[in-house]
């Protein structure tokens, strides 16, 4: 085996990492004037998105375990973001919908994605290589959640 393969700069996860985390920071001004973390956010995009869901369901979209997204829905719903509803049918479920809050939140938050967009765009970066990267990263998550399931 090549100690090449264990340095920083050979690994395909380091960038990855790094720019999840600049990108989320890079949010953060955008959101702090609406009072909400990115993760946060991203539940609100999914409920904008699809209306009423279950915990569960908001977690395979955000790829996220419910002992992670039940503390996070919790405090959205004490911020008066969302309403946590037990399902009648099955007790153990909980569906999740918005308040008048939560859903005039859209409006403030419509121009977040352009802005996040133009920060990242350059003479060097284009929005086709943008879009190319986003198409790339979505067939990774797809094959990386998949061999995840078979496990």
């Amino acid at each position: 085996m090549d100690d090449q393969q264990l340095k920083l700069n050979n690994q395909i996860c380091f960038p990855i990492y790094s720019v999840s985390r600049l990108i989320t920071k890079a949010y953060k001004p955008f959101l702090e004037e609406m009072g909400l973390t990115y993760p946060q956010y991203l539940v609100l995009l999914v409920l904008w998105e699809n209306g009423e869901l279950s915990v569960n369901q908001i977690g395979e979209k955000l790829l996220l375990n419910t002992n992670t997204l039940s503390p996070l829905i919790k405090r959205m719903e004490n911020l008066d973001l969302l309403l946590r509803t037990r399902s009648e049918k099955d007790e153990r479920s909980v569906f999740i919908q918005l308040t008048e809050k939560g859903k005039a939140l859209r409006n403030t938050a419509l121009p977040i994605p352009e802005k996040l967009l133009n920060t990242l765009l350059t003479e060097d970066v284009t929005l086709t290589e943008v879009m190319l990267l986003k198409d790339t990263l979505n067939k990774w998550i797809d094959i990386l959640s998949n061999r995840e399931n078979d496990q």
